[in-house]
């Protein structure tokens, strides 16, 4: 839970990296929730719930995607992926699960070796 509230918390954040891990407890948080608020729309025979939530976390998720994607070496721009069906998707899936690049890239110092110093000071 403590990756999905990072992840809202710098929601507006399109610089830096972020961790797999990160990244991917977001994702299955935010489906857990997409899937309770969609029950509770069909329970009470309305949109509003959920339509309300996806709007909400829109800009989470696209910030949260360029930060995992700034970790592989890649820009954020490589989410526009997602509107080419199939290919597109796996591509992007593929992009988003490949471990991070070793050492400083463009977009910063890589978030597991600073996890790695401030664990062992």
């Amino acid at each position: 839970m403590k990756y999905f509230m990072e992840a809202m918390r710098r929601y507006a954040d399109f610089n830096g990296r972020s961790r797999r891990k990160a990244y991917w407890m977001f994702i299955l948080f935010n489906i857990i929730f997409s899937f309770v608020t969609g029950v509770f729309d069909e329970l009470t025979d309305t949109i509003i719930i959920s339509t309300v939530y996806s709007l909400a976390v829109l800009i989470p998720q696209l910030s949260a995607g360029a930060r995992r994607l700034h970790d592989t070496n890649r820009s954020g721009w490589w989410q526009l992926l997602w509107l080419v069906p199939i290919v597109g998707w796996i591509v992007l899936i593929i992009f988003l699960a490949q471990d991070s690049q070793e050492g400083e890239n463009d977009h910063g110092p890589n978030p597991k070796e600073v996890a790695l110093e401030s664990a062992t000071v």
